[in-house]
């Protein structure tokens, strides 16, 4: 009721301006009911824009809302060099007119078209960045679902504000919400990391409120808003991160973190191994160290369930990882 008031109120005043500005431009030149239909002209285009504005998305609303804002601010400081400059008070009422219009356009359209340059969460995010000297990581949803982030993270190694967009949440909460068992409690984990970080207090994480409805994949979304926002994505996905990098956006791969953290070995040197099976070859030990790497030994075979001194001979680096090959020179199984 109070709303229809206001509404009534508004289109009133925008009435009256309508008449008054025509009366006072043509004065008498033109009949008076000329003025009247001037005033319900406006009125008419401001209902329709009302009307073409409910039809939108609500973050297009919301975007165009703080677009036209921006536009507001960049119209003001517009025109204070015009108002310095010298000419007649009627052209400087034009051109300000005029300027203040077609910058207003500009910030509803761009408001329209790229909603996400002016969410109010964004803005707030860059005021602080600024201010702080924040830098953004966006997390993808594999890399949330493995959980070693929440382990690297509590390291201390990993600086700045960690970002997860509410698309990459609503995707968790689908997969936490599958009928496969499987899927679903890959996503249960996920979330189950995304309370342990937020419930550390030295880990900043902001769930930003944004979204790229003309963009479908979430990879592309990941994409986009960090070109925006200038941040780095951690993910373990070895397509996300190839796709990332054809777009110039600067990816930190967990896995190739894994990779690089394993410990270095060199031919010639010791190492202790627990035998746990026989291998493919005649005579063969296979071995796993506490990272998953495979250790092949000779002469190990008969060792099987015991923790032997080995000599490193070669290390092989494959697409699967990294394998260790060895040869046990101590006594048989069985000597005294």
């Amino acid at each position: 009721m109070i709303m229809g008031w206001v509404r009534l109120l508004f289109w009133t005043a925008l009435w009256f301006t309508g008449f008054w500005a025509l009366r006072l431009w043509k004065g008498s030149a033109w009949p008076p009911w000329t003025a009247w239909l001037g005033g319900l002209a406006m009125v008419a285009l401001a209902e329709g824009f009302v009307w073409a504005v409910r039809k939108t998305g609500e973050q297009k609303r919301v975007g165009m809302a703080f677009g036209f804002l921006s536009s507001l601010l960049v119209a003001g400081l517009a025109a204070i060099p015009l108002g310095v400059l010298p000419m007649e008070p009627r052209v400087k009422t034009f051109i300000g007119a005029s300027l203040f219009l077609l910058i207003a356009f500009v910030g509803l359209l761009l408001g329209y078209q790229y909603p996400a340059w002016f969410h109010p969460m964004r803005v707030l995010e860059l005021l602080k960045s600024y201010h702080s000297g924040k830098n953004y990581k966006i997390l993808d949803t594999s890399v949330i679902i493995d959980g070693r982030i929440a382990d690297l993270v509590e390291t201390g190694f990993i600086e700045g504000t960690l970002v997860v967009p509410r698309f990459v949440l609503r995707e968790l909460q689908y997969i936490a919400d599958s009928a496969d068992p499987v899927r679903r409690n890959r996503g249960r984990r996920g979330l189950e990391m995304l309370q342990r970080m937020q419930k550390k207090g030295d880990i900043d994480i902001a769930i930003m409120e944004v979204d790229f409805p003309a963009v479908k994949e979430v990879d592309l979304k990941l994409i986009e808003l960090a070109k925006q926002i200038a941040a780095k994505i951690i993910t373990n996905d070895y397509n996300l991160n190839k796709v990332a990098q054809l777009h110039n956006v600067k990816v930190l791969n967990i896995n190739e973190l894994a990779t690089a953290l394993k410990p270095v070995v060199l031919p010639g040197e010791t190492m202790s191994v627990y035998i746990l099976k026989e291998g493919k070859e005649y005579n063969q030990g296979v071995a796993y160290l506490e990272d998953g790497t495979m250790v092949v030994v000779d002469n190990a075979r008969k060792m099987i369930g015991r923790n032997i001194e080995i000599t490193v001979t070669s290390v092989l680096q494959t697409s699967m990882g990294k394998m260790i090959f060895g040869k046990y020179e101590g006594p048989p199984a069985g000597s005294s």
